[in-house]
């Protein structure tokens, strides 16, 4: 691989690497303040964010629009090669935060009508 088309695929690693580390902490976020009960404004940004982010994903069929620009840059078929996590957690992340995601979501909706 060129210098120029690697150092655009680290960029986009970097990027890519940088959101999801927003999206996963406002996940968590959602669980933190579902369980004790700490329903503040940053729940709704958090619940926002991710409503956007399943759109974006449903319009690009369940591919992230940074993989398919980071596809441009390399030939790797690794779950990995466009975000900086390892491999285990590439393959089964979906899986893992949006069952993150739906405990969160759920226990906000059961606060938010108990009480």
């Amino acid at each position: 691989m060129n210098k120029v088309k690697n150092n655009k695929l680290i960029a986009i690693k970097l990027l890519h690497t940088a959101i999801w580390a927003v999206m996963v902490f406002l996940i968590f976020y959602l669980l933190y303040a579902s369980w004790s009960g700490k329903i503040t404004p940053l729940v709704y940004v958090a619940i926002a964010a991710n409503v956007v982010e399943i759109a974006i994903l449903m319009l690009f069929k369940w591919t992230c629009p940074l993989t398919l620009v980071a596809r441009k840059y390399s030939d790797s078929t690794k779950p990995n090669f466009d975000i900086y996590l390892p491999e285990w957690l590439a393959t089964h992340n979906k899986l893992i935060f949006g069952a993150c995601l739906a405990a969160g979501l759920g226990m906000v909706l059961w606060r938010l009508l108990k009480f």
